[in-house]
C-alpha cells in the first residue's frame, strides 16, 4: 500500500442493517402502534432467539431481552438474591461493565487471575478463589468472544453452591447455553454481530429466574393477573431496562442476515490471522480456544510491552488505529471504583502487557491486512519496512 493510496484504517466499523431491510419491521410498528413495554416485535424476537439457542441446550432455554447487556448483567445478578455486599468473582481481563454491574447490584467484585492460554476465568481458578474469599457468586466472561464452558461452570455451581452468571457480551453465535441452571448475557450493541444499535438478551433455563429478570426490567412491577398481588404493584426494586420496538426491529433485520455476516467475519479473520502468522511466525501469541462463529475483535499478544508500544507508535503515525482492549485491568482503575477485593493476577498482568487490538470489521480488505501485518512485523522485529 503506497503512501499515495493510504487512508486511515479505523479500529471498528459497525455493520447494521440498511434501511430497506428495516422497512418491513418498521411497517409492523406503525401498524401495531406499540413502541415499547414488551411489544409484539420484541416478543417475536425473543421467540426467534429461543429457537436459535434451543438446539444447543438439552433442557431447553428461554430468552429475555433488555435495553443493554449491562442492564442484563445487573438484573441477572439481582435475580440471584444474594445478601447485600456478597462477593462475586470476576476476571481481571474484561470490559469495565462486568465490574460496574457487580457494584450496581450492591455486591463486591473479587478480581481474579485468568488462564494464561485462553485468557478466561476458569472453574479451576475460581475453586481456589472461593476458598480464600468466601465469594457467593462468579461472573466468568467470554473474553474476546471465546466461549466459556457452561457445563463445567454448572458443575462448579452445584459442587460449591456458588451462583454463576456468564458475561458473553461479544460471543453471540459462539457461546451456547448448554447448562440449564446458568443465565448467560449477550450484547446487541452496534459493534456486535447481532446488532440492534443498543440492546441485550439474557438466555437461561430457569424459568423463575428469567421471569424475575423480565419483571425487574419493567421497574419490578407485577403484570401477572394470576399472581397473589394486584397488577401494577411494585414487587421488588427494578429498573427501566426494556428493549424498545425500534431496537427490536433492528435486531430482527440483523438476525435475518446474521449467518451471511458471520461467514464473512470468519473468512476475514482467518485471512488476517494467516497473514500475520506467515509474516511474524512465533513472535505472536493467540488466545487459545475454539474458532469463533462470528468474530468482532482481532486481538494478539506481542512478546512484551516495549514492542507493543513500538507498534502503537508506528501504527498511529500511519493512521492505523489500535486499542489496548480491556486495559487498565479491572483492579488498576481509579480509587473511586470501590469496594473491591483483589487477588494475585500474574497471568492477567503478563498477558495484558503485550495485548493489542488491531483493526477488524467486515469492511477491511486483504491489502489493508497485509499493510497492517508489515507494521506488526516491523514492530516485533525492530526492522524498518519500506513497504509503508
Amino acid at each position: 500500500m503506497s503512501a499515495q493510496s493510504r487512508h486511515p484504517i479505523p479500529l471498528l466499523t459497525p455493520q447494521l442493517p440498511e434501511r430497506a431491510l428495516l422497512q418491513p419491521y418498521l411497517d409492523r410498528i406503525d401498524a401495531s402502534r406499540h413502541y415499547s413495554n414488551f411489544g409484539p416485535l420484541n416478543q417475536a424476537l425473543e421467540e426467534r432467539l429461543t429457537a436459535f439457542f434451543a438446539p444447543h441446550s438439552a433442557a431447553g432455554v428461554q430468552v429475555v431481552t433488555t435495553s443493554s447487556a449491562t442492564t442484563g448483567l445487573e438484573l441477572a445478578l439481582a435475580s440471584l438474591e444474594l445478601p447485600p455486599g456478597s462477593r462475586v468473582l470476576v476476571p481481571a481481563l474484561t470490559f469495565v461493565a462486568t465490574l460496574t454491574a457487580v457494584l450496581r447490584a450492591g455486591l463486591v467484585p473479587v478480581v481474579c487471575d485468568i488462564d494464561p492460554e485462553n485468557w478466561l476465568l476458569t472453574p479451576e481458578i475460581a475453586e481456589a478463589a472461593i476458598t480464600s474469599t468466601g465469594a457467593l457468586a462468579a461472573l466468568p466472561v467470554a473474553a474476546f468472544g471465546q466461549p466459556v464452558d457452561t457445563l463445567a461452570w454448572s458443575q462448579f455451581q452445584q459442587r460449591h453452591g456458588v451462583k454463576v452468571v456468564v458475561d458473553a457480551a461479544g460471543a453471540f453465535g459462539s457461546q451456547w447455553v448448554a447448562a440449564s441452571d446458568i443465565a448467560v448475557v449477550f450484547s446487541m450493541h452496534a459493534t456486535k454481530t447481532l446488532a440492534a444499535g443498543e440492546g441485550g438478551l439474557v438466555v437461561g433455563g430457569d424459568s423463575a429466574q428469567l421471569a424475575s429478570i423480565r419483571q425487574m426490567s419493567n421497574f419490578g412491577i407485577n403484570l401477572d393477573p394470576a399472581a397473589q398481588l394486584p397488577v401494577g404493584m411494585l414487587t421488588r426494586v427494578g429498573s427501566n431496562a426494556k428493549l424498545s420496538e425500534y431496537h427490536a426491529a433492528v435486531a430482527h433485520a440483523s438476525l435475518d442476515g446474521w449467518q451471511a455476516q458471520a461467514a464473512q467475519r470468519r473468512e476475514i479473520y482467518a485471512d488476517y490471522r494467516q497473514t500475520l502468522q506467515s509474516r511474524c511466525g512465533d513472535k505472536l501469541q493467540w488466545q487459545a480456544g475454539e474458532t469463533l462463529a462470528a468474530p468482532t475483535l482481532f486481538c494478539v499478544r506481542l512478546p512484551d510491552a516495549e514492542r507493543r508500544e513500538r507498534l502503537e507508535q508506528q501504527a498511529g503515525s500511519l493512521g492505523v488505529s489500535t486499542r489496548r482492549w480491556y486495559q487498565p485491568l479491572l483492579h488498576q482503575h481509579g480509587a473511586a471504583v470501590q469496594p473491591l477485593v483483589v487477588l494475585a493476577t500474574p497471568n492477567a498482568e503478563k498477558v495484558a502487557a503485550g495485548l493489542i487490538g488491531l483493526p477488524f470489521s467486515c469492511f477491511i480488505n486483504h491489502t489493508q491486512i497485509k499493510y497492517i501485518a508489515d507494521i506488526v512485523y516491523s514492530a516485533v522485529t525492530n526492522i524498518s519496512n519500506t513497504h509503508y
